[in-house]
Parts: structure tokens; sequence; C-alpha cells
């Protein structure tokens, strides 16, 4: 990576151009700022950069897209990452078909902006295109983002919130939830001595003070939660059977939920043990998925 790398930022707003450049200066990095695509493909063409900062609708003519474009023609060993406001599944298509480094939502803060900067700057390589995932795996690989952001959902709840637990008592069948619905998600088959951790949530809020409706809620903001980490990976997701992954993991999702709501409703309660089988007998199974 050279010692200072140098930035090409283009963007039409003035307030995040006199903002966003001075800051990237003060992380290393030297930085020249246009607010028109024209002066964007000007610069390309005569000056070398390392790294493209293009707004998304920068205005016409052209967009952010017109400006990767052209910094792929002229200068493709450029890492290049598009800023948008609005976030849309065709912009990430698009993305996706332009072959940009990274897709980040504005208002970006600075310090995850840098990290990626540097770290795309150090895995440059002549590009190849993204190696897209199928959404069990993206869900796998960010499980722990996945629970942490659904931690502060909950916390943010009045109603959640307001029973006294500790973040671990909130979080701990969180990640066995995610394992089961991932192991059903890639076809394959859980044995009913296996498939506790919905029940055992059930069983465990209940004892906790929850109600039926707060318990849902949590699956909810579950869900919310994974809807959120497609959209901050759909670069890395193969976008062919995105939809229906997301249809079988969001049914799953629902399965385990009425799994921990019969074992909530269940009278008398049970003690809860790790081979207690009677949580699951009536766990619905589920088809298996066609392995591809």
């Amino acid at each position: 990576m050279p010692e200072r790398p140098r930035v090409l930022f283009v963007d039409d707003e003035e307030s995040i151009r006199l903002t966003l450049p001075p800051m990237l200066e003060a992380y290393g990095f030297s930085v020249a700022s246009v607010g028109t695509v024209p002066e964007a493909l000007r610069l390309i063409s005569q000056e070398n950069f390392d790294v493209l900062v293009a707004d998304l609708n920068v205005g016409s003519p052209g967009d952010g897209f017109t400006v990767v474009s052209a910094m792929r023609r002229t200068q493709p060993n450029a890492v290049n990452f598009i800023l948008t406001g609005y976030p849309a599944f065709e912009t990430a298509l698009e993305a996706i078909r332009r072959q940009v480094d990274d897709y980040l939502i504005k208002p970006t803060d600075i310090e995850p902006l840098v990290t990626s900067i540097r770290s795309k700057l150090v895995d440059r390589k002549p590009h190849h295109g993204i190696q897209p995932r199928r959404l069990p795996e993206i869900i796998e690989t960010h499980q722990d983002w996945i629970t942490e952001h659904w931690l502060a959902e909950v916390k943010q709840d009045e109603e959640l919130s307001a029973i006294q637990l500790s973040d671990s008592e909130r979080k701990r069948h969180i990640p066995p939830i995610l394992h089961e619905t991932l192991v059903f998600a890639r076809g394959n088959e859980i044995t009913p001595d296996q498939a506790n951790a919905a029940a055992l949530h059930g069983e465990m809020r209940r004892r906790q003070g929850y109600t039926v409706p707060l318990v849902v809620r949590e699956a909810k903001l579950l869900l919310r939660v994974l809807a959120q980490c497609v959209q901050k990976n759909l670069l890395s997701i193969q976008v062919s059977n995105l939809i229906p992954d997301m249809a079988l993991v969001w049914e799953i999702i629902q399965t385990e939920l009425e799994t921990s709501l019969r074992a909530f409703e269940e009278d008398p309660p049970k003690e809860v043990t790790s081979n207690s089988t009677s949580r699951t007998a009536n766990l619905r199974p589920l088809k298996r998925r066609p392995k591809s």
C-alpha cells in the first residue's frame, strides 16, 4: 500500500465534501474531491488513484456507477466504493454487476469506511469479481453480529427491556436457534434430542416472566436483524438463490417460534434439561431442501 493512498471522492453535496475528505486525510489518505461526474471523469483521465469513493446519486449526466465504470476501464487496480442514502435491492444488484468493491449506506461512520478501504488496499489484486455465497453461509459467518444486533434491538424495546435480565440471559438461546435454522436450511436432518434450543428458549422465557406477545416480538426482532444482515451483505450473497433462501429461513424461524410457544404454554412446567425429548415431540418436520 502506498504511504498516502490517493482517494477520489465524488459527491454533489457540498457539506459532505467539506467534512468527509478532511477526515480521510486525517487518517493518512490524500484526497481529491469533486462534485460532478464530468469533473470525476476528467481527473480519472489525468491522474492516478488508489481508491474511488463515489455517491450513487451524484447527479446527471451519469451517476456513481458511471464513475466506477470509468475507473475500472482506466485504472483497474483501484478499489471502488459506492455510497448511497437510499439502499435498494436493485442498487445492490447493479453494484454486483459493475463489480464494486463495497457498497455503503449514508451516512457512514468514518472508522468503518477507513477500515474497509485499508482492508481492500491490502488485499488488492486483479479484480475477478465477487464470489457470492448462499444465504445460510452468510448467516453462519455473521452469527455474532446477528446476535449482538438482536440484543441491541431488544434492549431498545421498552417492554422487553423492562424485564430485568443480564445480556447473557437474554441472548443465551439465539446462537443455538440460529444453528438449528441453518441445519434445516441446508437440507440436513436434526433429531428431536438435538432440536432443543427453541423449546428451551420458550420454557426459559416463561420462567423469566415473559408473555406470549413478548416472545413473538423477540422473534420479529430476530427476523428484522436477519433482514439487516442480508442488506449489509448483498454484494456477497448469491442473488439467484436469495429469495427462496430467505423464504426458507423465515419459514424455519417461524417454526422455531411455534416450538418455543408450545414449550412456553406447556402445563405443568417441565424441568429444563439438555436431553429432554418431550419439548420437541411436537416439532413440525420440515421438508428437506434439495442440495445444490
